[in-house]
């Protein structure tokens, strides 16, 4: 295997001179490959929290290897059963995911990784994305190219977490462990959900959306969910010359116990004491 180092040299330089490479070019696909297949195993990412400050790290010279490899392969009819398309990215196929349950209709392309333990419904997970252990992806939840996804998360029917592939320097939508996400939910743009946080259904998160504790009324961030908490799509009046109009907004309800993990019966006390039972 080529030493991680040896390889994003090796990709930098492509990048560098990536105006003269053609569709097949051996020596350029040889190199992506190899990124692909780390991507795939976990030993590589897009991106991954930084333990200390909780930003978001972005290798970007692992985007540049995605973004090549639709350098080196041309647009052609794939088959690979029971779907038959025509693009330049192949699809993972059931025997490189033998310890994930991928019910028919589930659609995940190379260079994702995912997870030990890992439930696809008929769901789309994209290029570069990562899917950690245990998640669930429930019914037509999309996982964009290079999002990524930690443990035991439960992404709701219908979810749609955003990719972002181009430009190479924008941050990937990050998701921590142990996150529940409701259904029809949209996180995009480089969002950030913390570790144990719950979201209502039909939440609305980017890095333009404010995210306001209800207790004290203060703003806590803009598109960045703390962790171990329960936050719901809310809306704020706000004054235009035209008129005064609501904006939407993400309230936190409740700060939960580090750890906690909330029931069924739970979360829906939670919505009902707030009106959205």
């Amino acid at each position: 295997m080529v030493e991680i180092e040896e390889l994003q040299q090796e990709v930098e330089k492509l990048w560098a001179g990536r105006d003269d490479i053609s569709y097949g070019d051996p020596h350029a696909t040889e190199v992506i490959e190899s990124v692909m297949d780390l991507l795939e195993d976990g030993s590589l990412r897009v991106a991954q929290w930084d333990g200390t400050s909780g930003d978001t790290v972005v290798n970007l010279w692992v985007k540049y290897a995605i973004l090549l490899m639709f350098k080196v392969h041309d647009n052609e009819v794939i088959i690979n059963s029971p779907f038959t398309y025509r693009d330049k990215v192949s699809l993972r196929s059931a025997n490189t995911l033998n310890k994930v349950r991928l019910v028919p209709g589930a659609i995940v392309r190379r260079g994702c990784h995912i997870g030990d333990d890992v439930v696809l419904m008929p769901s789309f997970v994209n290029t570069g994305a990562y899917v950690g252990d245990g998640t669930m992806v429930d019914t037509w939840a999309t996982v964009g190219s290079c999002a990524q996804v930690g443990s035991r998360v439960h992404l709701a029917g219908g979810v749609g977490i955003g990719g972002v592939l181009e430009p190479p320097q924008a941050l990937p939508v990050m998701i921590g462990d142990d996150v529940f996400i409701g259904s029809r939910s949209m996180i995009t743009q480089g969002a950030k959900v913390g570790t144990g946080a719950v979201l209502g259904e039909g939440t609305l998160l980017n890095p333009s959306i404010p995210v306001i504790d209800a207790d004290s009324g203060n703003e806590i961030s803009r598109g960045v969910i703390p962790p171990w908490c329960v936050a719901l799509q809310a809306q704020r009046r706000k004054s235009f010359k035209g008129g005064e109009f609501f904006l939407p907004c993400v309230l936190v309800v409740r700060h939960l116990t580090t750890g906690e993990r909330l029931d069924k019966a739970a979360l829906e006390s939670i919505l009902r004491e707030h009106g959205l039972g």
